[in-house]
């Protein structure tokens, strides 16, 4: 398939504005991409692997912006992409307001770009989704000394081959924004659609997979009886299932009786052993085997036999007794001197949940099931690893377990449902977390501004967002509880991600969680969410979470209703 007909459907399907249309059009789409289906499937929603893979392209908005400027042309610089895309809003629109074949420039910046334009205008190469998917592949895997200017010139290449719907979305992918309104369930749907097989099917396959274009391939050449053979691969990750806050009236209701196990401060790890090796992944699957050998160590002496394990990784002083998230933070976060940081911060394994062992997949198994095999994978050799589950109908007995976890320094406990499936990827009702009455939040950072004095040099004051259906509404700005040290630490995490700046405001693109606490929800007309928070207070960065999957607008409405 050519990327000018890849273009020319992306914009037809951003056009849509009914869900159904969207499904009907990316359906359209999956039928006539051939061999290109595996890429299509994914370049769709904006992503270049799969979402096991944490391979990334290692492409901030500056380097785009440059690689842009310099298939525009001499009279083009980086900065003159930069403000157009910070005053149109979208990269995409000022790619394609280039005229990179001709090298005239920025032919359209005051128009607003190639709108009118036939898909591939243009367009002088003939560029082909299988092209742009080897070049952003060799793109991926360069690293080392000069990378970033072979990454330019790699991308360079491509958008001097582009017309104007080409370059509108391949710059978009680069930066995966390609806001087309296609998510997950839309690409479910379509290759359900698109080759005749239950959404059902097609949803465990993605569960077990997490790979759209796998599944879209066998969907169509292997139909049903395809979908139905895969399942889980020691070493290939799986979204983590996820839980809701809750309260134990709401699972008593719903259950009558409940399980109920601590709820660690620490991160979320998925063990896959495969017999002989362990490969460790967070919750957003990124590989952090290499920060953390003595949880690697303890699995390779524990288990004799491949499995797939869910936990967490929480450190711990000399007594044993737990310590702060941020601990567990310093120890995913290094990359050199691992032994050092070994001494300085000592990190367990807990674990609570068993998707495979020794050639069974578990996912369908009730959660008791589950944690039974647990114990018998975790023998007793690893008995202080297995998290202790209490099935209970009793209130009174579930407070006990809760005090008994809160004066041991846990955050609180989990309410799960003694029947209930393991979902990968989802949030849904059949795992609550109960927390103490003080309550945070995990919100994204999408703005910042520059300090003064001594400070002038860092960033300082960090505007917080909650997720919304189509974007990130602003509940206000956290300066509180942050050290000089950190704040050194936060401009260096956040400084890649600098969309635009206006004096001393800065905007960010959303990519960081920050965990903020705070004394009440206010209403407010002052930031776009409609509330604010009260007393906001930094308590760390989520390394662990996406920014999809942080605290949405309408928990925050939910929490303000409860005040």
């Amino acid at each position: 398939m050519e990327l000018a007909a890849f273009a020319e459907r992306a914009r037809a399907i951003e056009a849509e504005s009914a869900d159904t249309d969207v499904v009907e059009s990316v359906t359209d789409l999956l039928r006539v991409s051939s061999q290109d289906l595996p890429v299509v499937a994914r370049y769709v929603q904006g992503r270049v692997f799969p979402a096991h893979d944490s391979t990334k392209l290692d492409i901030g908005p500056a380097l785009c912006y440059e690689a842009i400027a310099k298939a525009a042309g001499r009279n083009v610089t980086a900065d003159d992409v930069e403000e157009r895309v910070a005053d149109v809003g979208d990269v995409g629109e000022v790619a394609a307001s280039c005229d990179f074949g001709g090298q005239r420039g920025l032919a359209a910046f005051g128009g607003g770009g190639g709108a009118g334009a036939e898909a591939g205008e243009g367009g002088t190469g003939g560029l082909t989704v299988a092209e742009v998917d080897a070049e952003l592949r060799a793109l991926a895997a360069t690293d080392g000394s000069g990378s970033r200017d072979t990454k330019r010139d790699i991308l360079f290449g491509l958008f001097n081959r582009t017309g104007d719907d080409e370059a509108r979305y391949l710059a978009r992918l680069v930066l995966s924004e390609m806001r087309i309104g296609v998510g997950d369930g839309a690409v479910r749907d379509a290759i359900a659609d698109a080759f005749d097989v239950p959404v059902d099917a097609v949803e465990r396959a993605l569960q077990v997979t997490n790979d759209h274009g796998e599944v879209a391939v066998v969907a169509r050449d292997e139909g049903l009886g395809g979908l139905e053979s895969l399942g889980l691969d020691v070493g290939r990750p799986v979204g983590a299932m996820l839980a809701q806050a809750g309260t134990v009236t709401d699972a008593l209701d719903d259950w009558e009786r409940v399980a109920v196990e601590t709820k660690f401060d620490g991160a979320r790890v998925q063990v896959h052993y495969d017999g002989e090796e362990t490969t460790l992944f967070s919750r957003n699957m990124e590989d952090v085997t290499d920060p953390l050998p003595e949880v690697v160590e303890f699995v390779e002496d524990t288990l004799d036999a491949p499995a797939i394990l869910d936990g967490e990784v929480v450190a711990v002083a000399d007594d044993g007794s737990p310590l702060p998230f941020q601990e567990v933070l310093r120890r995913f976060r290094r990359k050199h001197d691992v032994a050092k940081a070994r001494e300085d911060v000592t990190v367990e394994f807990r674990a609570f949940d068993c998707l495979h062992a020794a050639g069974d997949d578990m996912l369908d198994e009730p959660l008791t099931r589950r944690h039974d095999r647990l114990a018998d994978a975790l023998g007793d050799a690893g008995a202080r690893a297995l998290s202790e589950l209490t099935v209970s109908g009793d209130s009174d007995e579930i407070a006990a377990i809760e005090a008994d976890a809160l004066d041991a320094d846990h955050e609180g406990i989990m309410l799960k449902n003694p029947e209930s499936a393991y979902t990968p990827g989802r949030r849904g009702k059949q795992w609550l977390k109960r927390k103490p009455d003080v309550e945070t939040l995990d919100l994204v950072v999408t703005g910042a501004e520059w300090g003064e004095g001594r400070r002038a040099e860092l960033l300082g004051t960090f505007e917080i967002s909650a997720a919304t259906d189509d974007g990130f509404a602003a509940l206000g700005k956290v300066a509180t509880g942050i050290t000089d040290e950190e704040l050194e630490a936060l401009t260096a995490l956040l400084e890649p991600h600098v969309l635009a700046e206006d004096g001393a405001d800065v905007e960010i693109d959303p990519t960081v969680v920050f965990e903020v606490g705070y004394e009440e929800i206010q209403a407010s007309p002052t930031y776009g969410a409609g509330y604010a928070l009260r007393f906001p207070r930094f308590l760390g960065v989520r390394d662990d979470i996406d920014p999809g999957d942080a605290d949405s607008l309408e928990r925050v409405e939910r929490l303000a209703d409860r005040q």
